[in-house]
């Protein structure tokens, strides 16, 4: 049976990284040793590492004001690295869901932190609008796409202070003017490789003015300046995500896949809005189209275990929402195919053909 995948991550990957992967597993460029054994003090890790950099600079035109760095420690650790080397007086973060509020908080541990605007009030189903931002924090913080509620925000706003972005779930997905941000970070494994190394675009004149000491290991610029090697770099997850970004360049990079992600989400969401069975959670104009979240429509509650069994024998996978929301998720990141998302719809017409 075909497996359509859902996950919400770590995300389904093209086929031809995971190929690749493999290949590298058993011998690394042609070195005869493993991948996970090679020291990355070589010049064939050297090569990975700047092609891989080169990717993201060419795919998301990255201007020479920023620098891509890769780390260890997933994005919820970028919540500190964000306060230590920003935070001077007061920060300000737009709340729209559990990420973003984790990254608050993580903030007030270091300093002055705020909730600008906050649509908690209604379960974080929409984006809060026409909020002032004023002139006199160090940094805006927004969460761009929402992965729990399945909201996101759809384009790059303007601030009059440097703004800082989590794009773990959307990056890739969209263009995005990078100038616009003082810095973009995100774990890999939603659309852009496995579990395992987090990325950031980091605009370099913004940094060092803070009067506190960032230790060593926080501090962007030592990053920067070590070329992401600081320390031994998590060098699997680095060699799929540059797999995962050639396979993206080679399919006509990101505007080609935004068209695309935008076709899969249309058709999902058309028939959520269409199925007497189901209802969408999210704003129509806040929903993500990375993250489609979804429950049984009003007086249908009880079929919702029904579905999970059905979907799952026809060959869904993921598809369970998150455990604080509950009701369905259906992650659809650049790997998952038009044809994956149509299997679904199938699946749940098919559904609601049983129950008329």
């Amino acid at each position: 049976m075909t497996k359509h995948v859902f996950n919400a991550g770590p995300c389904l990957l093209p086929q031809v990284a995971i190929d690749n992967a493999i290949a590298a597993l058993k011998d690394f460029s042609g070195t005869g040793i493993s991948l996970i054994s090679i020291s990355h003090r070589t010049k064939e890790w050297d090569a990975v590492m700047d092609e891989c950099r080169s990717l993201w600079k060419e795919l998301l035109n990255i201007p020479d004001t920023h620098e891509v760095v890769f780390l260890g420690g997933g994005a919820s650790l970028q919540f500190l690295y964000v306060a230590m080397n920003y935070l001077e007086h007061k920060a300000a973060y737009l709340d729209t869901g559990v990420w973003a509020h984790k990254a608050l908080v993580e903030a007030q541990g270091i300093g002055e932190a705020y909730a600008i605007a906050c649509s908690k009030d209604r379960n974080y189903c929409y984006i809060p609008k026409g909020f002032e931002i004023p002139e006199d924090i160090d940094y805006l913080h927004i969460t761009t796409n929402n992965t729990i509620y399945g909201t996101e925000i759809h384009e790059d706003m303007d601030c009059p202070v440097p703004l800082i972005a989590d794009m773990s779930s959307d990056i890739m997905s969209r263009p995005v003017d990078v100038s616009k941000y003082a810095l973009i970070y995100g774990g890999a494994q939603k659309n852009v490789g496995p579990a395992g190394v987090i990325f950031a675009i980091i605009r370099k004149d913004l940094l060092g003015r803070v009067s506190r000491h960032i230790p060593t290991m926080l501090d962007y610029r030592t990053h920067i300046d070590k070329l992401s090697m600081f320390n031994t770099p998590p060098v699997f997850s680095i060699f799929v995500m540059n797999e995962t970004l050639k396979w993206l360049r080679s399919i006509g990079g990101v505007e080609a896949i935004y068209k695309i992600n935008l076709e899969k989400a249309r058709i999902l969401y058309d028939e959520i809005d269409r199925n007497s069975l189901f209802i969408g959670t999210a704003e129509k104009e806040d929903r993500s189209i990375m993250n489609v979240c979804f429950v049984m429509a009003p007086g249908h509650e009880d079929l919702q275990d029904e579905f999970f069994a059905f979907a799952k024998d026809k060959g869904m996978v993921g598809i369970k929402g998150h455990r604080s929301v509950g009701g369905f998720r259906a992650s659809i990141y650049n790997a998952c195919s038009l044809e994956d998302v149509q299997a679904l719809v199938d699946c749940m017409q098919e559904f609601e053909k049983l129950h008329e």
